[in-house]
């Protein structure tokens, strides 16, 4: 399956640097230099991963990807910071739902590492939600299959007088059919005889 990576610094040689790291990896690449620019890029693309960096000038990334992960819930967040401190990590854990926390200068390699792992939990979440989705459709359908079936059944034995009434109405409408039948015989019987009399 083939993703988008959204990448966003506001420093070109960070945003080159990134690129390099991922230009292995199977993925569409994007990149922005800002927070507007990067929204800009969501409303025209489909992403499936954002790398994102912390100190940027207007909005910073704890700030923007908050407003993805309440706008774009299904999009996996990064976030790299090149001033690492305990509050901004609770910030982007807690505002921004990220997935990871990276400082800069990162690990290349780690940070392909988890940007790969991410995408394929991403990829298993959204098979189980099928898959889910599938079984819940398969249970609603055995329900009315079994609805129907009971409703195509005579009445269990444990019910001898609805067993009994059922067939007794079955009897009783076959012996009115023989009569009418039978009356209706008569009846051009006495309009033959009528005829030869006449």
């Amino acid at each position: 399956m083939n993703h988008t990576v959204l990448l966003i610094d506001d420093e070109p040689n960070v945003l080159e640097a990134l690129r390099r790291a991922l230009r292995r990896e199977p993925y569409a690449i994007l990149t922005a230099t800002s927070a507007d620019e990067a929204a800009t890029l969501l409303a025209d693309h489909v992403v499936d991963l954002i790398v994102c960096d912390e100190e940027m000038p207007g909005m910073s990334g704890t700030e923007f990807l908050a407003a993805v992960a309440r706008d774009y819930p299904d999009i996996v967040r990064i976030m790299l910071t090149g001033r690492p401190s305990l509050p901004t990590a609770l910030r982007a854990i807690n505002e921004g739902h990220v997935y990871q926390f990276f400082t800069k200068p990162c690990n290349e390699i780690d940070l392909a590492i988890s940007i790969r792992r991410a995408l394929e939990q991403k990829e298993l979440a959204g098979l189980s939600r099928e898959l889910l989705d599938v079984s819940r459709r398969q249970c609603d359908i055995l329900e009315k299959a079994q609805v129907l079936r009971r409703l195509r059944e005579p009445p269990p034995a444990k019910y001898p007088g609805a067993a009994a009434g059922a067939t007794s109405s079955t009897s009783l409408l076959s012996r009115m059919e023989a009569q009418i039948r039978r009356a209706q015989s008569l009846l051009e019987d006495a309009d033959d005889e009528a005829d030869d009399a006449s």
